[in-house]
């Protein structure tokens, strides 16, 4: 797969990242890489091997839920860097 300057806009235009051209030349050799890497897996013969989900047979086991005391509402708004009254304040999101 061949990775052109025009996905490599686009990627970073989704992701809303900002580049000059060297990261751009950067970004698009890394990526190349990395298909090509996948490429290579891809050419692997599986037959008969099982899908690994875990690394070992040990599950981890689990824990009993258990009600504890939450941090009391002033204390935790102390903690926050900006507040309006009794609520968490936070800058507005942006949309393109």
């Amino acid at each position: 797969m061949e990775i052109s300057d025009d996905l490599i806009r686009r990627l970073c235009d989704l992701a809303r990242l900002n580049y000059d051209e060297a990261e751009a030349a950067s970004l698009k050799k890394d990526l190349q890489r990395m298909i090509a890497f996948i490429e290579k897996l891809n050419e692997v013969d599986t037959t008969g091997v099982e899908p690994l989900i875990f690394l070992t047979d040990h599950l981890h086991p689990l824990r009993e839920d258990s009600v504890s005391s939450d941090l009391p509402r002033e204390q935790a708004l102390e903690l926050a860097p900006d507040r309006n009254g009794s609520f968490f304040q936070v800058p507005p999101l942006k949309t393109a």
